[in-house]
């Protein structure tokens, strides 16, 4: 079976990377595997058409200068599909080159597969109807995707989110206040200010205001600040000033202790916030964009909530202040509630405890041995 697996960014390599090893379990020797990778996907011992990192690209500026390259992938990738001639072509997210391949493939006989649906419940609709003539499948990782797609004839398969798989529910706060003499029971604030330098310029400064506040209303309390490791000496230098300097920790498996270990979170809108739910750690959300990007993107989205809990659970279970009451004034009492009160954390954590439930296959599989199953019967169908 020769499979073509085709990863644009970093999520997309990792989540490929634990699909090529189901993959490789299933079928063994069977396998065959080409196409465009990252290190993670090259680590499972794919080799790739050219460096993944010349499709991973982040706004116009950085855009317009490439796109002679990606036009010249896009040549090329187009061309390697053809002479492989493989049973099923995978596009992994990156949908703006994955999608323009796949249409550039269109009547070859070539079957495509996407996984990871497109937002369509969020905004742009119609976007399902564009890319229904493209692909023969759709693998999405939330259960309320599938009717988007399946009412405009193109078939779509809930299998599971990969946080599921990313061993949020093995970790051990016990190891983090000793490793960083933490004592049990002093008060414990995990902040996530977001990674990208938007994120920090809007929210850092209304984070250092609650931070202040904290500091009168929560005795004792301590804050770990996770973030990637080429942001750490900059994190550092950005909260040196604060009331209570943060603790700031850049692996994963800090990361969740943390999560465990906090009675609160204070975090941007995002993946993040499945992370906390999945950690069972109680929160509030908080996002702040540029005013005109925020009036455009309230025209185009059609949810209620920013924080995929909330839109699960179809409920403002998790407190959000988004915009104009992203503010230290609303965002404090909030956080204090929870870092205080045991009711009041006994009560977000009712809903968290459905997260993983929602995120997961039925079928007792992980969310990496369901979609290669249904990897297997497209290639074979």
């Amino acid at each position: 079976m020769k499979i073509f697996v085709i990863a644009g960014e970093p999520s997309g390599d990792l989540l490929g990377a634990r699909l090529l090893a189901a993959l490789k379990a299933k079928l063994g020797s069977e396998l065959e595997l080409c196409g465009i990778a990252g290190p993670r996907m090259m680590e499972q011992g794919m080799h790739s058409l050219f460096p993944m990192s010349d499709l991973t690209l982040f706004g116009l500026a950085e855009l317009l200068p490439k796109i002679p390259l990606i036009l010249r992938r896009m040549r090329e990738t187009e061309a390697a599909i053809r002479a492989e001639k493989p049973d099923l072509v995978v596009t992994i997210d990156a949908p703006d080159f994955s999608f323009r391949i796949a249409k550039r493939l269109r009547g070859s006989g070539i079957k495509f597969m996407h996984y990871v649906a497109p937002t369509v419940w969020a905004w742009r609709e119609k976007r399902a109807q564009k890319i229904q003539p493209l692909y023969q499948h759709l693998m999405a990782l939330f259960p309320f995707e599938p009717p988007y797609f399946e009412r405009v004839g193109l078939p779509c398969s809930f299998v599971g989110h990969p946080l599921v798989e990313a061993g949020i529910e093995t970790a051990q706060p016990q190891r983090l206040r000793a490793k960083y003499d933490l004592p049990a029971g002093q008060p414990l604030l995990v902040l996530l200010p977001g990674s990208r330098r938007s994120e920090l310029n809007y929210l850092l400064p209304v984070f250092e205001q609650v931070v202040a506040r904290l500091q009168t209303s929560v005795p004792h309390l301590r804050i770990v600040l996770p973030t990637l490791p080429h942001w750490a000496e900059r994190m550092a230098a950005l909260t040196v000033s604060w009331a209570i300097k943060p603790l700031i920790v850049t692996s994963d498996a800090d990361k969740y202790d943390a999560f465990a270990a906090a009675d609160a979170a204070l975090a941007a809108s995002g993946t993040v916030a499945l992370e906390l739910g999945l950690a069972g750690t109680p929160a509030v959300i908080a996002y702040k964009l540029h005013q005109l990007t925020y009036k455009m993107y309230r025209r185009l989205i059609k949810v209620k909530y920013a924080n995929l809990v909330n839109i699960m659970a179809d409920d403002m279970a998790v407190p959000e202040f988004l915009q104009d009451n992203c503010t230290a004034e609303q965002i404090t009492p909030a956080l204090v509630e929870l870092l205080t009160s045991e009711p009041a954390r006994q009560k977000q954590r009712k809903i968290l405890h459905m997260v993983r439930r929602w995120l997961s296959p039925e079928d007792g599989q992980t969310p990496s041995q369901k979609a290669a199953d249904v990897v297997i019967r497209l290639a074979r169908g």
